[in-house]
């Protein structure tokens, strides 16, 4: 399952233009041309990319990118590819590359069904990392979550056997839905009976710590490729 057609029909997304702060702009000016590999329908050379061969991790919908500035930070030994489509959000990543010094990221500002349908090789990746994807939360929307079958496939057949996939999101009915599609997926594992306790490389949001005072829930699942 190679090529998720509804996939086409139905984003996961809604593109914004969203407000570039000042910082945000000049980081995309500065950095981007250095760490933002522009999308191509062809096979991308990793090794080549990061000028090195080291674990490789995808993070998906990294938001504003704080978490995966953190993630990166504490394990310069591994890549990230970091795959997001709102422009303010990569201006923000790029800003905090920058005051981090860090060069194990690179960013994708491109569709993931494409960037994992034309640029990665199957089993170039040690894992990926899906935190907080938008809940669409209204019941007619839910059909447009990312977390379906057919993407869970294609994405797992991007990851290498032994590696992993972690998913996070606040919201309890999305998270069911995410445990269900998982467990489905013959060539998942989960490592915990059902929702796992939050690895310590995933850092607490600002908005996270708000949701769990509010008594908000958060739940986590990592599952292994077998």
């Amino acid at each position: 399952m190679d090529n998720p057609h509804y996939m086409r029909r139905i984003r996961s997304f809604v593109l914004r233009q969203g407000h570039l702060s000042t910082g945000q702009e000049r980081a995309l000016t500065e950095f981007g041309p250095q760490f933002v590999i522009p999308y191509a329908p062809q096979t991308l050379d990793l090794d080549a990319a990061f000028g090195r061969a080291a674990p490789r991790i995808l993070e998906i919908g990294f938001g504003m990118g704080q978490a995966t500035a953190e993630i990166a930070a504490g394990a310069p030994d591994t890549d990230f590819i970091g795959c997001e489509v709102h422009t303010p959000g990569v201006g923000s990543l790029l800003k905090l590359v920058g005051e981090m010094n860090l060069d194990n990221i690179r960013i994708v500002q491109h569709d993931v069904v494409d960037v994992l349908e034309h640029m990665i090789q199957p089993g170039a990746l040690d894992g990926a990392h899906v935190f907080f994807p938008d809940p669409w939360h209204k019941k007619r929307h839910n059909k447009r979550r990312l977390i379906q079958p057919a993407f869970v496939k294609l994405l797992v057949s991007r990851i290498k056997q032994g590696g992993y996939l972690h998913l996070a999101t606040d919201w309890e009915d999305y998270a069911i839905q995410m445990l269900e599609v998982l467990s489905a997926e013959p060539a998942l594992q989960n490592t915990a009976t059902d929702y796992a306790e939050r690895p310590d490389y995933r850092p607490l949001t600002k908005f996270e710590q708000r949701g769990i005072r509010l008594g908000h829930g958060v739940w986590d699942l990592v599952f292994k490729v077998r």
